[in-house]
């Protein structure tokens, strides 16, 4: 059984910056990701890497967001530079299952395990 668990979260002013840090259970996931969700809409990939280390991101936070993981530690990052007011919401730590890949532009349910979200309010 794989459990996600993310902390990091806070609130912070327009173009503060946050860490989010998610602890995995197990090293033996996929693609691991993050995404955001604000009440009423739906949940949105923002980051995701691969098992080999590709990472890919949506196209609002290139250059600002960097994810990155430390299998050692089963530990997945997210730098959040810049942060902008409509970038508060819910982050969700996700995983695909083991050697599977999962994308952020595709269905959600691709990640078949979540934790229970970190809160980031950026306040402008």
């Amino acid at each position: 059984q794989v459990q996600l668990v993310e902390s990091g979260g806070g609130s912070v002013q327009n173009g503060g910056s946050l860490r989010l840090s998610c602890e995995v259970s197990t090293y033996t996931v996929g693609t691991m990701a993050w995404f955001r969700q604000v009440p009423g809409k739906f949940r949105e990939g923002v980051a995701s890497i691969d098992g080999d280390g590709t990472t890919t991101y949506v196209d609002s936070v290139k250059g600002r967001f960097t994810i990155s993981k430390d299998n050692a530690k089963n530990r997945l990052y997210l730098q959040m530079n810049s942060l902008k007011s409509e970038e508060s919401g819910m982050y969700f730590c996700a995983a695909a299952r083991w050697l599977s890949r999962a994308s952020i532009m595709d269905d959600p349910r691709g990640f078949a395990y979540w934790g229970q979200g970190t809160q980031v309010t950026v306040s402008s």
